[in-house]
């Protein structure tokens, strides 16, 4: 289990969970490494999952769409580490995050493969999401973060 979640410590966090990211997402699609990171990376909140020894677990990011509206993009937990509830952690910090920002809903585009996750995490489904690198399909997720945002 991981000893820290939050935003990285230091350069070397940092750099360990752009790699990490790349590694799960990108990677095993053939993508080159930077391919991982976007124009919102500058703005957005970066979160890792440290474990004791200091070797970053997770990581997954939040950046505001408008003032009341982000997007999560690349979660990613290490392959021997899934199971665990790290993937719980880094969500439920980074819906802290958003509340924290003033942000009501939050959206995502998951695999189809993943998307129980965050089902089970009050995610729903409000539609197709894009075909990435015309063969990974994802759906369009959202929650609202409090009750009284509900429609």
């Amino acid at each position: 289990m991981p000893d820290y979640i939050g935003p990285p410590r230091d350069a070397a966090e940092r750099e360990a969970a752009l790699r990490l990211r790349w590694q799960v997402l990108r990677q095993p699609l053939g993508q080159p490494r930077g391919s991982e990171i976007d124009a919102h990376e500058a703005r957005a909140v970066l979160l890792v999952a440290v474990a004791a020894a200091g070797r970053v677990l997770g990581t997954a990011r939040l950046h505001a769409l408008d003032g009341a509206q982000g997007q999560i993009r690349y979660m990613a937990v290490a392959e021997p580490c899934r199971g665990r509830g790290i993937g719980r952690r880094l969500l439920a910090a980074l819906e802290d995050a958003a509340r924290a920002r003033g942000l009501r809903t939050l959206r995502l585009n998951a695999r189809e493969t993943v998307a129980g996750f965050y089902r089970r995490h009050g995610y729903r489904v409000i539609g197709t999401g894009p075909l990435l690198l015309g063969r990974i399909p994802h759906l369009r997720m959202e929650k609202h973060l409090n009750e009284e945002d509900t429609p």
